[in-house]
C-alpha cells in the first residue's frame, strides 16, 4: 500500500553536504514517509538524485524564499562555521552564520509553522566542571563558543517548535569535508607520522551516526527542548587516541601526550568537559554506540 506525497512529511536538510549533512541525507533518502529536500552553499549537490537548493542561510532573502516555498515540517540545521581558532579573527563571518543565519532559519520556520532542529556545542560551556548537563548554565570563553550560544537564545527568541542538540567532538566519514580528529589521526598514524595529542581535554566524542540516530528520533517522537548527544565514554583526547591507535594495530608509540597550553592556540578550549546524556537516554531512547563498533565501521569504509 503505498503512501501519497501529501501525506509525507517534508524534511529540509540545511548544510546537506557537510558531514552531518550527508549522514542525514543517507538516512532519510531511504525513508519512504519522507519528501527529502537538501540545501547548502554549494552550487551543486555532493549527492545525486535529491531535491537541492543552493542557499547561504546568511542571505534572509533567499533562504527565506525557499522555505516559504517548501513548507517543511521539519528544517534540520545541519550547517554551522565551526573553526574554533579563526573565529577569533573572522568574528564578522562566525556571527554571521551562527547567529545570523540560524535567526534567518528560526524565523521563516515560525512563519510556516516547521520545527526547527539545531546543532550546538559544549564549547557554550567553560569546561571547568564538566561533564555537562542541560540544566548547567553555559558560560563560553572563546568567541566560536559565544557564537553557539548566540545561536540557540537567536532561536528561543522566535515562536517556533524547536529542538536544540548539543554535541561535543564529532566524528565520522564524508565525501569532500575537512577531515575530524579520528581520520587525521588515522590519516598520521598509517604513514607513522609522530602526533601530539592533548592528555588535558576530557571529552565524550560523538559518533556522527549517533547525531543523525539522535536527530531521526526528535522527528519520530516530535521532541522539543534541549538534549545532551555524546559518545559511550568520558576520556582524555590522548586516551582517545591510544584507543584508536591499538583498534587499528597502529605504532602507540608514535603519540605523545602534550598539555594544551603547548599549542598557544588564539582560541581557548574548555577542558573538563562532555556532555551527559541521561535526558536524551530517557526520553527520546538514545544509546551512543560503543566506540569499538564504531571503529570496526570505520575500518569497513575505509578499506583498511
Amino acid at each position: 500500500m503505498s503512501i501519497s506525497d501529501t501525506q509525507k512529511r517534508k524534511i529540509l536538510i540545511i548544510g546537506s553536504n557537510g558531514m552531518l549533512g550527508q549522514r542525514l541525507v543517507g538516512h532519510y533518502i531511504k525513508d519512504f514517509n519522507t519528501d527529502l529536500l537538501c540545501s547548502s552553499i554549494e552550487v551543486q549537490s555532493l549527492i545525486n538524485n535529491v531535491k537541492y537548493y543552493p542557499a547561504d542561510i546568511t542571505d534572509k532573502k533567499i533562504i527565506g524564499k525557499i522555505i516559504k516555498e517548501i513548507k517543511p515540517d521539519y528544517i534540520i540545521n545541519a550547517s554551522a562555521y565551526t573553526d574554533v581558532d579563526k573565529s577569533e579573527t573572522e568574528k564578522v563571518l562566525a556571527q554571521k552564520i551562527n547567529v545570523d543565519g540560524v535567526a534567518n532559519l528560526a524565523n521563516y520556520s515560525s512563519i510556516v509553522n516547521s520545527h526547527l532542529i539545531h546543532i550546538s556545542t559544549d564549547y557554550v560551556f567553560d569546561g571547568s566542571n564538566g561533564p555537562y548537563s542541560e540544566d548547567d548554565i553555559p558560560c563560553p570563553i572563546n568567541y566560536y563558543g559565544k557564537t553557539k550560544l548566540a545561536g540557540e537564545n537567536a532561536i528561543k527568541k522566535y515562536d517556533t517548535k524547536h529542538t536544540i542538540l548539543r554535541t561535543n567532538v564529532l566524528f565520522g566519514l564524508g565525501n569532500n569535508v575537512k577531515s575530524d580528529f579520528v581520520k587525521w589521526l588515522i590519516e598520521m598514524l598509517s604513514n607513522n607520522k609522530p602526533v601530539r595529542i592533548v592528555d588535558d581535554q576530557i571529552n565524550n566524542p560523538t559518533y556522527v551516526d549517533d547525531l543523525v540516530d539522535a536527530i531521526s528520533r526528535v522527528v519520530e517522537y516530535k521532541k522539543t527542548g534541549l538534549f545532551n548527544i555524546g559518545g559511550a565514554e568520558f576520556l582524555n583526547r590522548f586516551e582517545f587516541a591510544l584507543k584508536i591507535a591499538v583498534f587499528f594495530k597502529f605504532n602507540k608509540s608514535l603519540i605523545t601526550p602534550v598539555k594544551t597550553e603547548v599549542f598557544n592556540q588564539p582560541a581557548r578550549r574548555p577542558l573538563k568537559s562532555g556532555l551527559i546524556t541521561l535526558k536524551a537516554e530517557t526520553e527520546l531512547g538514545y544509546k551512543p554506540t560503543s566506540y569499538e563498533e564504531i571503529f570496526i565501521s570505520i575500518k569497513k569504509r575505509l578499506e583498511l
